[in-house]
C-alpha cells in the first residue's frame, strides 16, 4: 500500500467529508456570479449557432483567448444587426456557470458593433425615453384596412424599395392606385424631408394607408430613420403606416412606432394589399359553399314534398273534402236541431207566460165578480177617502155598467 494511499485513509479517518460535484458547482457559481455581476467585453465572434429557440450561441476571442457566451432570446430578439462569424464586438453582459458542463460562460444582455458604440447609444437613449412617452404602444396603434384603395409611399425615387414595393402592388392589387412623394432616405436632412412628406399627406387625407422606409445599408445609412423627428411624424400620423426600413435583421425607431412592422419593403406592400388571385379563390370557394348549401336545401325540401305527395291524404285529396263535406253537413243538420229545439222550447214558454198574463188583465178579474169603480171623470177609484157622500160614482162590472151615488162611507 502507497504512502499517498494511507495518507487519503488517514484524512478520511480524521472526519473530512466529501461533496458532492453539484454541490460544488453550486458553491463555484455563486462565487463566480457575485464577483462577476457586470462586464464589458470585446473579441471576435466564432462558432455561431443561433437555435432554433431563438437563443444565441457562440465565443468571443482574440488572439490569446476565448470565453463561451449566450444571448438569451429576450435580449437577442431586438438586435438591429445579424451577427457572423469574424463580427468584432462589444459585448455586455456577466459571467455564469452552466451546471450541466460544469463550464463558465458569458451571459450577454447588450450586444454592439464594434466601433459604432456612439449611434446604437443615442439609439438606445432615445428608443428608452420614447418608450416612456408611450409611443410605441400597441393599444394606440392604428389598424389596417383590409381593401385600400390607394397607397401612399414615403421613400427615394430612385431607390430599389420603390420598385419592389410597386411590382408586389401590381402584382397582388392592380386596381390600387399609388402615390409617391419621393425624399432622401440617407445623409443630412433626410429625417427632416420623410417627417414632412409624412405630414403633407396627412393634410392630403385621401390615403387609405403609407408605406414608409428604404431598403438595406449600414447603421449610418438607415440613421434617418431613428431621429427624433421621423417619430414624432408617424406618431403624429392619423394614417395607418408600415415602416419598412432595410431589411429583416434591421430595426429601427421608426419600425417600433409605426402601426406595422414589415421585414422588407417587398413585405410591407404583401401586408397593405390583400393578393387578388387569393380573394378570388376565396370568392370561388365561398360561392362553391353556398351553391353546395342551396343544393343541399333543395334537395332537402324535394325529400319533403316526396314524403307528402307520397301520403295517403296528398294521394287523395277529393276524399279529404267530401269528409270535410260532410262533417260539415253533419254540424248544418245539428246546428238546424238545436235551433228548432231553442225555438219550441221558447214559444212554449212565451205561450205559458202570456197565459199567465191574461189572468191578470181587468176583464178576467170582472168575470171572477169584481167590480171597476171610477169617479165621473173617469178616474179609478182605489181609496174610499176619494168619495163624497151624494157623489155620483161609474161602476162597470164584466157584461155592463152602472151609475150609483155614495150613500155612506167607511174608512177602514
Amino acid at each position: 500500500m502507497s504512502p499517498s494511499q494511507l495518507e487519503f485513509d488517514d484524512i478520511l479517518q480524521d472526519g473530512a467529508a466529501y461533496v458532492t460535484v453539484s454541490r460544488l458547482t453550486r458553491d463555484v457559481k455563486a462565487l463566480l456570479e457575485s464577483a462577476f455581476p457586470g462586464v464589458c467585453v470585446q473579441g471576435e465572434i466564432s462558432n455561431f449557432i443561433h437555435h432554433s429557440s431563438g437563443h444565441m450561441y457562440f465565443s468571443l476571442k482574440d488572439e490569446r483567448a476565448q470565453i463561451p457566451c449566450v444571448m438569451w432570446r429576450n435580449n437577442n430578439q431586438n438586435l438591429f444587426f445579424a451577427p457572423t462569424d469574424g463580427m468584432k464586438v462589444q459585448a455586455r453582459g456577466r459571467l455564469s456557470l452552466y451546471e450541466k458542463r460544469g463550464a463558465y460562460q458569458l451571459d450577454i444582455w447588450q450586444l454592439q458593433h464594434a466601433g459604432l458604440g456612439d449611434l446604437q447609444l443615442a439609439f438606445e437613449r432615445l428608443k428608452k425615453r420614447l418608450h416612456d412617452e408611450g409611443l410605441f404602444a400597441a393599444e394606440i396603434k392604428h389598424d389596417l384596412p383590409d381593401y385600400p384603395e390607394r397607397i401612399g409611399l414615403v421613400t427615394s425615387a430612385s431607390g430599389a424599395a420603390l420598385h419592389d414595393i410597386v411590382n408586389v402592388l401590381r402584382r397582388r392589387a392592380p386596381n390600387v392606385d399609388v402615390i409617391l412623394n419621393a425624399v432622401r432616405v440617407q445623409g443630412t436632412g433626410a429625417a427632416n424631408e420623410i417627417a414632412t412628406a409624412i405630414d403633407e399627406f396627412n393634410e392630403f387625407g385621401d390615403v387609405d394607408v403609407l408605406i414608409v422606409g428604404r431598403g438595406g445599408g449600414s447603421l449610418e445609412d438607415l440613421w434617418p430613420f431613428n431621429e427624433e423627428v421621423v417619430a414624432r411624424a408617424v406618431f403624429q400620423s392619423s394614417i395607418p403606416i408600415i415602416s419598412a426600413v432595410g431589411h429583416e435583421i434591421d430595426f429601427s425607431i421608426c419600425d417600433f412606432v409605426a402601426d406595422l412592422r414589415a421585414a422588407t419593403p417587398s413585405a410591407a406592400a404583401e401586408l397593405a394589399v390583400a393578393d387578388r388571385s387569393e380573394l378570388k379563390g376565396q370568392v370561388g370557394y365561398r360561392r362553391e359553399a353556398l351553391i353546395g348549401g342551396m343544393q343541399a336545401r333543395l334537395r332537402q325540401q324535394f325529400d319533403r314534398l316526396r314524403v307528402f305527395r307520397q301520403s295517403y291524404a296528398f294521394g287523395r285529396p277529393k276524399d279529404q273534402v267530401h269528409q270535410l263535406w260532410q262533417r260539415l253537413d253533419e254540424l248544418q243538420r245539428r246546428m238546424q236541431q238545436s235551433l228548432r229545439h231553442r225555438l219550441q222550447h221558447d214559444s212554449e214558454q212565451f205561450t205559458g207566460l202570456s197565459q199567465r198574463l191574461s189572468l191578470l188583465t181587468h176583464e178576467n178579474v170582472l168575470k171572477r165578480g169584481y167590480t171597476l169603480c171610477t169617479s165621473g171623470d173617469g178616474v179609478p177609484v182605489t181609496d174610499s177617502n176619494q168619495l163624497e157622500i151624494s157623489q155620483p160614482v161609474n161602476l162597470r162590472f164584466h157584461i155592463g155598467s152602472a151609475v150609483a151615488a155614495v150613500q155612506k162611507i167607511q174608512n177602514s
